[in-house]
């Protein structure tokens, strides 16, 4: 079971999902205070395949007051763990027009080290944003007739 730390819930509606990976995260001791504590904030983060490493930009960590002067840039570039086969798939796969790396979720998992789900993503074009929400309405309105007719 894993408590989920921040959900980026922008990447669902601008993007239709692929496949999705787990992968760690590189921080430094003051990060993983402020994690803890539920200040992550993934709007407009995406990663980029460079050197044979993963990296995550724009993603937000506010810095942990308490740390003094061992602090870290909040938006700062971080690396992201994945082994070689992994990253060589990644790539492959990225490598198409239109495909992306955007973070999903990060969270703790059972042995309580921070990981961040990341997912190949293309974009969704506004008519495939309408459609999404035509369905979700749809199954709405079919649950409350469901729901209506139990009682």
């Amino acid at each position: 079971m894993s408590k989920d730390i921040a959900v980026n819930k922008q990447a669902f509606r601008d993007y239709t999902i692929f496949e999705r990976m787990e992968c760690g995260i590189e921080l430094k001791g003051s990060e993983v205070k402020s994690v803890r504590a539920g200040r992550v904030n993934f709007k407009d983060s995406f990663a980029r395949i460079e050197n044979g490493e993963v990296l995550l930009y724009n993603t937000h960590i506010s810095p942990y007051f308490e740390a003094s002067y061992m602090n870290v840039e909040a938006l700062r570039v971080r690396k992201l763990l994945l082994h070689k086969i992994e990253i060589a798939k990644l790539f492959i796969q990225v490598s198409q027009k239109g495909f992306t790396l955007v973070p999903l979720k990060a969270y703790f998992n059972s042995r309580g080290f921070v990981k961040i789900e990341l997912a190949v993503c293309k974009g969704k074009r506004s008519f495939d944003k309408r459609d999404d929400i035509k369905r979700k309405e749809a199954e709405l309105d079919i649950s409350r007739v469901l729901k209506s007719r139990r009682r």
